[in-house]
């Protein structure tokens, strides 16, 4: 791992997390290049964030949280894994668009924001930001939205730094160069 991801990471460098209060996470996981934070409301999956590698695990609470845990782990190990989860998706009504279209890319492949953009009749720029309002990362993969030129193009709202080593290790976990 980049060794500015692991500094900026470990010095609990939260990129575009708000600050809501710890104890309402239901389970925090680890990862290769975060912690993740997993917020479940009822039913349903609500966020996933990334948090710094060392902010402490945290076992899952209740049958959804350990589903949850049980899905991201099988991504770990096989990138091709497809998740079936319980979803709490709000958004406005292009969000949504813009995030049911992303589910349909499959691991192993990337569309452009411009191509997405196309297809919903919409602008890239306005792809982009519906990507950065994805409060549900990795089962909704915006990672795998890039730039038309091959780039990165951004993530969680950022256009460097930690976002794009955590979109960047992502495609790679899944086998894609960019």
């Amino acid at each position: 791992m980049n060794d500015n991801i692991t500094d900026a990471i470990m010095n609990k460098q939260r990129v575009n997390l708000q600050a809501k209060p710890a104890d309402d996470y239901q389970a925090k996981i680890a990862t290769p290049v975060a912690i993740l934070g997993l917020r479940i409301e009822e039913d349903w999956l609500t966020d996933i964030e990334y948090l710094p590698l060392d902010t402490p695990l945290l076992a899952p609470h209740g049958p959804l949280a350990k589903e949850v845990c049980q899905q991201l782990r099988a991504y770990l190990a096989d990138p091709g894994f497809v998740f079936d989860l319980s979803l709490h998706i709000g958004g406005t009504t292009h969000q949504r668009r813009v995030w049911h279209t992303i589910q349909g890319i499959p691991s192993g492949a990337t569309r452009s924001y411009a191509d997405i953009a196309t297809q919903l009749h919409s602008a890239p720029r306005a792809v982009g930001q519906a990507c950065g309002a994805n409060r549900l990362p990795i089962v909704i993969p915006c990672h795998r939205v890039i730039a038309r030129n091959g780039g990165l193009g951004g993530f969680m709202n950022a256009r460097d730094g930690v976002p794009l080593g955590i979109k960047r290790w992502l495609l790679q976990h899944e086998c894609i160069r960019a």
